[in-house]
């Protein structure tokens, strides 16, 4: 997996590059808006771009929402600015909406294109490159979260914010909950990268989550390499400890967009125990 995962970062680097995929249609639904100008970075001196969903029912209430902060802010909500496909996270919150009255504000962060792989990793990589993943993680807990809670009527409590990420974004996910809990208290962890920085097994098992956290665990079982048992060591870790944990290993699952999509309102229904 780890070549082809390498392979997959050259082609994301490529297409962040000066020649990008051919354009695709918009397909972000008319409750996503994409915040100008982007947020600045001070730890990192850089600036980045946040796409808001706001649930359908916003504008005409006064009621306070959960929020649901993601990564990789380009794949969740739109082909036009997707890597190989979107999440369709829009699509999923409102018919989550529709079907079980569960409305939620998502903060989709984008990615920093050729620094991507340092911003999620709180670890240096010997082929990736520095580690840049706590001052990340201080933006958003810093800068991101205060200004989401500022301008959006949020329900600010660990109990109500909640954590996702796919790949390089499942570790930094894992990483936010294991470090912030008192921010986070919750994360979807998909398909995590842990191969890429080990040393997170060590400061799971010596940083135990409260008992109040809620980790969502899921594993394609087609994505090769050590990704599942790397995500099934982690598994046996998480259940030594208080936190409510829930493990989806899905045997004819990828490591792409399309999985990730398919399994996120199950994740979300799961996290905020909406029945």
């Amino acid at each position: 997996m780890q070549s082809l995962f390498l392979a997959a970062a050259a082609l994301l680097l490529a297409a962040c590059s000066s020649n990008p995929p051919p354009p695709r249609a918009p397909s972000a639904l008319p409750n996503v808006q994409v915040l100008s100008p982007p947020l600045a970075m001070p730890v990192l001196e850089r600036q980045r771009t946040l796409r808001i969903y706001l649930p359908s029912s916003y504008a005409q209430s006064t009621r306070r929402y959960p929020v649901i902060y993601m990564h990789d802010g380009q794949n969740l909500f739109d082909d036009a600015t997707s890597y190989v496909g979107e999440w369709g996270v829009d699509e999923a919150m409102n018919e989550l909406a529709r079907t079980t009255a569960f409305e939620a504000i998502v903060v989709g962060i984008d990615h920093g294109g050729e620094k991507r792989f340092n911003e999620l990793n709180p670890w240096p990589h010997p082929r990736l490159g520095p580690g840049e993943g706590e001052q990340y993680l201080r933006f958003v807990v810093e800068v991101v979260k205060p200004f989401i809670d500022a301008q959006y009527r949020t329900q600010p409590e660990a109990k109500a914010t909640a954590v996702i990420g796919s790949s390089m974004g499942g570790l930094i996910s894992h990483a936010a909950m294991q470090r912030y809990p008192q921010v986070f208290g919750k994360a979807g962890i998909f398909s995590p990268a842990y191969w890429t920085a080990p040393a997170i097994f060590e400061e799971a098992a010596q940083k135990p989550l409260p008992a109040e956290a809620r980790v969502y665990l899921y594993m394609g079982g087609r994505e090769g390499g050590d990704m599942v048992p790397d995500v099934q060591r982690m598994h046996a870790l998480l259940r030594q400890q208080p936190v409510a944990l829930e493990y989806r290993l899905v045997p004819e699952a990828d490591h792409n967009e399309a999985a990730w999509r398919a399994e996120f309102a199950r994740a979300v229904r799961w996290l905020y125990d909406v029945k």
